[in-house]
């Protein structure tokens, strides 16, 4: 009897996750659409069709205009707040669980900070945009490794060491781009830093976006695909060794695909906060704390509510905000209303 009841309320369960899942798909897709009509050039669901068909051939009635915004501003912005929310979030969950902590967001163990100081020294170098993607890419990964280097010599728990090691590595990173923002040109130099580290889609393209969302789907798939086994370094180290779970190994395959998809957003779209902060919390009050449903509810929320900031960012005001400040003005009071509501879990 106690079998059957509990066989009936998993199947609810899973119905109910399905059906949520649905409802977050359907979100996502209303603000994509919503996302190519807001702007100062506003494109109908038929401009968006008729101006993705031309690029394969259509003939039929469709300006110029629209064939142009639609493939070199809107697509690739879009695309790319949909990967860039998608992976803060995911790796935002991830990190949370195997740290057991619900304070930590994808940035712990130093791989935004070193993205900024590499972004920081190609830009005082003067190198191009691509390079400056490159440097960021490599700052944010040298970073985490030596984060995860050092914290193997410490005879702490390794939990602990990283987040100290992390936190350490972050502040000499944030040291050494205060220093080249200091030293800068403030006419140009420091203005283009200071804009970069605010984070914007502004100068998105498609190739700047093929190029960020190799990794970012190379490191989705990975977290997507073993988010059963986040559930196992949920447990005590001692617990789970005594159980043949290899909390070493899995560590740094997580550490390793979250840094990945990390450096890739920031490369891409600058310094983006909140994001891998708020949405788990959110994902864990609809569908609870099972990583095997967090994950995927995580992809699909984050990528709809960075869309939504970015909509939000480029038609408040007249002129454009930097993303960066307006996920941390909308991300902050709700985090304080979650924890006030005591939805934070």
């Amino acid at each position: 009897m106690l079998m059957k009841q509990y066989e009936l309320e998993e199947l609810n369960s899973r119905k109910r996750y399905r059906a949520v899942l649905l409802i977050m798909l359907a979100a996502l897709l209303g603000t994509l659409l919503l996302s190519f009509w807001v702007g100062y050039y506003p494109l109908t669901p038929a401009d968006v069709v008729k101006a993705f068909l031309r690029r394969f051939g259509y003939q039929g009635d469709v300006l110029p205009q629209a064939v142009t915004i639609f493939w070199s501003i809107r697509l690739p912005r879009i695309l790319s707040a949909v990967f860039i929310g998608a992976s803060l979030s995911v790796a935002g969950a991830t990190y949370q669980s195997m740290f057991r902590n619900p304070l930590v967001s994808p940035d712990i163990l130093g791989v935004s900070s070193g993205a900024g100081l590499g972004a920081a020294i190609a830009i005082l170098c003067g190198m191009p945009g691509w390079f400056i993607q490159a440097a960021a890419f490599t700052g944010g990964v040298t970073a985490v490794a030596l984060s995860y280097v050092i914290s193997r010599k410490s005879t702490r728990s390794q939990t602990l060491s990283l987040v100290l090691t992390g936190t350490m590595i972050t502040a000499l990173c944030n040291a050494g781009v205060t220093l080249i923002k200091y030293i800068s040109d403030p006419n140009d130099v420091l203005q283009q830093i200071t804009f970069w580290l605010m984070g914007s889609l502004t100068k998105t393209d498609m190739d700047a976006f093929g190029v960020s969302a190799i990794p970012m789907a190379i490191g989705l798939c990975v977290l997507l695909l073993l988010r059963w086994k986040v559930n196992l370094l949920t447990l005590e180290d001692e617990e789970a060794v005594s159980l043949g779970v290899p909390t070493r190994r899995l560590r740094l395959v997580f550490i390793g695909a979250a840094t990945l998809i990390c450096a890739a957003a920031v490369c891409l779209g600058g310094l983006i906060g909140w994001v891998g902060l708020m949405v788990p919390h959110m994902c864990r009050a609809i569908v609870g704390p099972d990583n095997r449903r967090l994950l995927p509810a995580c992809a699909m929320l984050g990528a709809t509510y960075l869309l939504l900031m970015d909509d939000v960012a480029r038609t408040l005001l007249s002129m454009e905000l930097p993303l960066g400040v307006v996920t941390s003005v909308m991300g902050a009071p709700f985090f304080v209303y979650l924890m006030l509501k005591r939805r934070v879990v």
